[in-house]
């Protein structure tokens, strides 16, 4: 039995408390929640069919308990509180109504595609040509219901700008950071912006150059598609993935967002790989290219070179601004899969039995191996895995554009990346890869599998496919397309051996059709709008799809036994005669169980019944098939019955055990009844002890001063502060002014008796004197004001301290 308790609005900081009138809440199953249901032959179809082709996703979880829904045609955000396994494990239950979230400014773009931080505080709103980020408890005011949250677009100059043709084509935020965003942009550009740093200037500029200048072989070659960061293994963490409209991969390797934080052990092991493979070697390239990763490693994380001295290692480790000032990234691939004996090279890189182009692409890390997932426009899906390990490569010779603030701190980073001219092209399936160790080689890929996910044929069109994990069991991938949903999984062989040829045959993964959006064989698929794979601690897992008409459908994933192979001889197929067999057990042998012989009949004349019993040609026959007949079924009758006899005991003892484990479950099962109504007062009264706690919990809410902390310690200590200096200033500004009025009444006497004199004497000295006293009275006004405001202030943080006592008196009292 599991219990959630949902937390309150207004108990999670003041900041984000609930502005909306207060309502009361049900729950509800997902798919029937009124933000769905309302919208249902609404004008959603209209604005389906204008955008039919943009890929898009309007769903965002933030991983706990919260789920967000972009209605396009309100311009608005819903954020629905969501429980998983409630009230059956299977289920899915969304509380109306659900909060409204609206942004302070106005957007002027068609929002494609929403993704929420790791905290979940910030979400991003990405269109074609413009792209924003929402802060989620960052509002500054409520209005109709709704709640305003800040919003404010990312890298304006660059994207929104309406001199500019430049698209976005992927966004993400970045796995090791909840302020810094990825950007790909269709100016073969890769930008990362900090977002607690600045918002219209990126922090890192990577400008692609995926083939040399004048040796291009196509332009699908120079046009970016998709990208994706690396997962938590080695240097996959420090590495960005670019996909290619020709379907080849590039990596850039290292590239780190300053101030993300990564574990200390990550860190360490990538430090002591440098020194143990890289520093080691025979081969000066390698020396040189670890060498490279060792200072950037001790640049970057400081704590590295630390560690000796200090001799204490924290648990997580802060990335510094960094960049090497004489050497720029470069761009390792495209990546090429290992080709076996008699295989065409020009196939290295893509599939030969995909079609179209490529157009999405996905990492995938399962356990610790490296997959890599390329979508074609004709429906097929390419995975590929890394053989090696991935290096990082720089290119000397290629200095980068900082830009630094007054202490030479490094505030961005802006470098043109081209490929390695050392690269190695093709990867032989007989070549060892332990020799391209640190050598500036990219790693080779092993083609696993290609997915054909057997979609109707479009000759105006072609297919846009998008992919995502599932957050619970990583072996499986759901591909979105027209047509509906997908589910991929992966059976995996140990690559080692595929790479050494040792085993030829790898097992193909299993695709199975979640959602079909095809309403029959004629009608055009529906295009889905929002998709979001959802996952509890009990291993229940969910798929949430939102259609172009604003419908919900929620399927609950099988994810028990997918990944256990049948064992079943392709050569050899059981028959069921042989299936029984198998699960017979071996008590009788198989001799009696098949029964007794045939009996074959004796070579006779055709004459045999004209021939008389008293002649010898008849006792003979009957002297025959009388021996057959002793041989086949009285020998067979013994075996049966001495069989039967020595069995018997040896039956009887599984019939006891079979009594015995019968006895024992009825047993279990009658306890479980005594129990069951034991466990039904338990559950009531737990029921009835949280009711109970949720209405005292309201009662208290309710009361005058529930919302009133009393006084700190520190508060309490600065009041008396505050009490001691009580009228210390005011006596102090008094004194100063009485001191000053009897200074200018002196003055004044003194100057009547001696202004005749003075004048005659100095007559210029007259306009001095006059100077001076305007200057003495101007001084005396600013201190009679100065004495006033602080009479004020006083007064206000006394009638202040008054009141927080009163209240803290009241609260206490009740």
């Amino acid at each position: 039995m599991r219990f959630s308790f949902e937390l309150a609005e207004s108990n999670e900081n003041d900041s984000r408390r609930s502005l909306t009138p207060k309502e009361e809440v049900q729950w509800v199953p997902l798919q029937n929640h009124p933000v769905f249901t309302s919208a249902v032959g609404s004008g959603a179809a209209a604005t389906a069919s204008a955008s039919a082709r943009a890929v898009k996703n309007l769903l965002a979880w933030d991983g706990a308990s919260r789920l967000y829904c972009w209605d396009s045609n309100k311009q608005c955000l819903h954020r629905i509180s969501i429980r998983l396994g409630e009230p059956e494990p299977t289920s899915v239950v969304a509380a109306s109504p659900s909060k409204v979230l609206r942004a302070d400014v106005e957007l002027n773009f068609v929002v494609n595609k929403i993704s929420i931080n790791r905290n979940g505080s910030a979400l991003l709103l990405a269109g074609s040509d413009d792209l924003c980020v929402m802060y989620l408890y960052g509002r500054t005011s409520s209005k109709d219901n709704s709640i305003i949250c800040r919003t404010v677009s990312i890298g304006s100059q660059i994207y929104s700008n309406e001199s500019s043709a430049i698209r976005i084509l992927q966004v993400s935020w970045h796995p090791y950071s909840d302020t810094h965003v990825g950007i790909l942009s269709s100016d073969s550009v890769f930008r990362l912006f900090d977002l607690s740093s600045g918002v219209m200037q990126p922090e890192q500029e990577y400008y692609l150059q995926p083939v040399e200048p004048g040796r291009s072989r196509n332009a699908a070659s120079i046009c970016p598609v998709d990208f994706s960061f690396g997962g938590d293994h080695l240097w996959d963490r420090f590495s960005v993935f670019v996909l290619f409209s020709d379907g080849s991969v590039f990596i850039l390797c290292p590239v780190v967002p300053f101030g993300s934080v990564y574990k200390w052990e990550s860190i360490l092991e990538m430090y002591s790989d440098a020194h143990t493979f890289g520093l080691k070697s025979a081969n000066s390239a390698a020396v040189n290219n670890s060498n490279l990763a060792i200072s950037w490693l001790e640049a970057t994380f400081p704590e590295l070179a630390q560690q000796a001295t200090d001799g204490e290692n924290p648990s997580t480790i802060k990335a510094r601004s960094h960049a090497l000032f004489d050497v720029s990234l470069a761009l390792q691939g495209p990546l090429h899969k290992v080709c076996r004996d008699g295989e065409d090279e020009a196939l290295a890189v893509r599939g030969a039995e995909c079609e179209g182009r490529a157009v999405s692409f996905l990492y995938n890390l399962v356990s610790k191996d490296s997959i890599l997932v390329t979508a074609w426009s004709g429906g097929q899906l390419q995975i590929d895995a890394l053989a090696d390990e991935i290096q990082p490569v720089w290119i000397t010779g290629s200095a980068p554009r900082l830009r630094v603030d007054s202490h030479d701190h490094v505030l961005g980073i802006a470098m043109i990346c081209e490929p390695n001219p050392a690269e190695l092209s093709i990867v032989k399936l007989d070549q060892p890869l332990d020799n391209s160790v640190w050598l500036g080689h990219p790693p080779p890929l092993l083609r696993l599998a290609i997915v054909d996910l057997a979609l109707p044929r479009k000759i105006e069109s072609s297919y846009l496919i998008t992919m995502y994990v599932d957050p619970l069991m990583p072996e499986r991938i759901y591909s979105l397309h027209e047509g509906g949903v997908d589910s991929i999984v992966l059976h995996f062989l140990p690559f080692t051996s595929q790479i050494n040829g040792k085993d030829e045959s790898i097992r193909t993964p299993s695709v199975h059709p979640v959602l079909s959006t095809c309403q029959g064989e004629t009608s055009s698929p529906s295009p889905l709008y929002g998709f979001v794979s959802l996952s509890d601690s009990f291993g229940y897992s969910w798929v949430v799809v939102v259609t172009s008409t604003q419908e919900c459908v929620v399927l609950e994933m099988k994810t028990w036994n997918l990944l256990l192979p049948i064992q079943v001889d392709k050569e050899k197929p059981i028959s069921l005669e042989e299936q029984k067999e198998k699960d017979t057990p071996n008590i009788i042998s198989k001799e009696l169980l098949g029964g007794p012989k045939s009996v074959l009949a004796p070579q006779a004349s055709p004459n045999l019944r004209s021939v008389s019993a008293d002649s010898i040609e008849g006792r003979s026959a009957l002297h025959q098939y009388f021996k057959l007949f002793h041989e086949n079924y009285v020998e067979y009758a013994h075996k049966v019955y001495f069989e039967l006899k020595h069995h018997g005991p040896q039956l009887k003892r599984i019939i006891d055990d079979q009594h015995a484990r019968l006895n024992e479950a009825q047993q279990k099962i009658l306890n479980v009844e005594t129990k069951q109504s034991m466990l039904e007062e338990r559950i009531d009264r737990a029921v009835r002890l949280h009711n109970s706690l949720e209405q005292r919990l309201q009662h208290l809410r309710s009361l005058p001063g529930a919302h009133k902390k009393p006084l700190s310690r520190a508060e309490r200590e600065f009041k008396s502060e505050l009490d001691q200096f009580t009228g210390v200033e005011l006596d102090a500004l008094q004194a100063s002014i009485n001191t000053l009025r009897g200074r200018l009444r002196r003055y004044t006497q003194s100057s009547k008796d001696n202004l005749a004199n003075q004048q005659r004497k100095m007559p210029g000295r007259n306009h001095m004197q006059d100077a001076q006293i305007s200057q003495l009275k101007s001084s005396l006004a600013k201190l009679s004001l100065v004495n006033s405001e602080s009479s004020k202030k006083v007064k206000l943080v006394e009638s202040a301290l008054k009141s927080k006592e009163s209240s803290v008196n009241k609260t206490i009292s009740s």
